[in-house]
């Protein structure tokens, strides 16, 4: 008689922190997920941004940490080769990276079928191989021959991409088409296809729009879920990258740019889970270094933001001493556990 492996639930491993996160707020650590929208809602430009975002350590959207980084591995069925590279290289230069310093391995081969059982198998020996952070697959209807509507089809390549998961410790990006029209609709039920993309997401993205106005939902199976954000596809030299659109109106008797550092500031240390850094703060809020300690003392003085030992955080969610500084205002990162910044004081 074979017996399946147990344990007392006691003994089971325990996560570190509250939430893993491998991309804060937006991605859970080795989640699968569904990134999904409407075609012309920008899914590829967030897939890759992501990609960016684990490869180098940046902000995703410029806004959200990565809590875990490393190789990613692609395959972008839909785009040619270039313009891959090209899109790349524009969300590092928003990014302010360099691509060719990043590891983000692009699979070439002309078709990649997860129904196939040789390129099942060419996929799970390349993940061992490169054991990457990050798997994004663009977009699933280009991934197989079967009917997505019916769910015993679709499952059977889901569970394979939770195998994967499982087996090499590897999130999951899979991108899918929404209907068309459906932008009514709550975004997970909009999906095309079998409701089993919706119910396998660990967490999911969905790009919606309306006339000109693109708004990105998020959604988590073991985490509160953010409000919708108003994202734009910037432009700059011709490339293009998504940002976060700042809509914080600045509070009365401060100055329109003090304000919206301070409230910048303010949103990141909110859905940050640990107390961040000058310089995690400055990559984090894309504000030069003059106008981030311009607002940190403004925030400090009004008891809204303070520094600990290991960084700055809101003033409402410190419970750790705070560090001692010769100073009323250490804006320098010093004592913190973190690398100084010397340019908080000569810029």
């Amino acid at each position: 008689m074979t017996l399946l492996p147990c344990t007392r639930a006691h003994r089971l491993e325990g996560s570190r922190t509250n939430q893993p996160w491998l991309i804060e707020s937006l991605w859970s650590d080795q989640a699968v997920g569904v990134l999904g929208g409407e075609p012309k809602t920008c899914k590829s430009f967030l897939a890759l941004d992501m990609a960016v975002s684990v490869a180098s350590g940046t902000p995703c959207l410029r806004r959200y940490l990565p809590k875990r980084t490393g190789r990613v591995l692609l395959y972008a069925a839909e785009d040619a080769p270039h313009v891959v590279k090209q899109r790349l290289e524009g969300i590092c230069r928003a990014a302010q990276v360099r691509l060719e310093q990043l590891e983000i391995h692009v699979i070439t081969a002309p078709t990649l079928r997860l129904d196939d059982q040789a390129d099942r198998s060419a996929l799970t020996s390349t993940l061992d191989h490169l054991r990457p952070t990050l798997l994004v697959l663009d977009p699933f209807v280009r991934l197989h021959r079967i009917d997505e509507n019916a769910s015993s089809e679709v499952a059977p390549l889901l569970g394979y991409l939770r195998e994967l998961q499982r087996r090499f410790q590897t999130a999951v990006v899979l991108v899918h088409h929404a209907r068309k029209g459906a932008h009514r609709s709550r975004p997970g039920q909009a999906l095309r296809g079998s409701s089993e993309f919706h119910a396998w997401g660990d967490s999911n993205l969905y790009l919606r729009r309306r006339d000109n106005d693109l708004r990105l939902s998020v959604e988590h199976r073991a985490a509160p879920s953010l409000e919708d954000l108003p994202l734009v596809l910037k432009s700059e030299a011709n490339e293009l990258a998504l940002e976060v659109l700042d809509t914080l109106s600045p509070p009365e008797n401060t100055s329109p740019q003090s304000s919206s550092a301070s409230e910048r500031i303010h949103e990141v240390l909110k859905r940050a889970s640990e107390p961040l850094s000058l310089a995690e703060l400055r990559q984090a809020c894309r504000i030069r270094t003059q106008r981030l300690c311009d607002a940190l003392r403004q925030l400090q003085q009004e008891d809204r933001v303070r520094k600990t030992r290991h960084g700055y955080e809101l003033a409402s969610k410190s419970h750790d001493p705070v560090s001692p500084a010769p100073a009323p205002l250490d804006l320098e990162g010093k004592g913190n556990g973190k690398p100084s910044d010397p340019n908080c004081t000569n810029q």
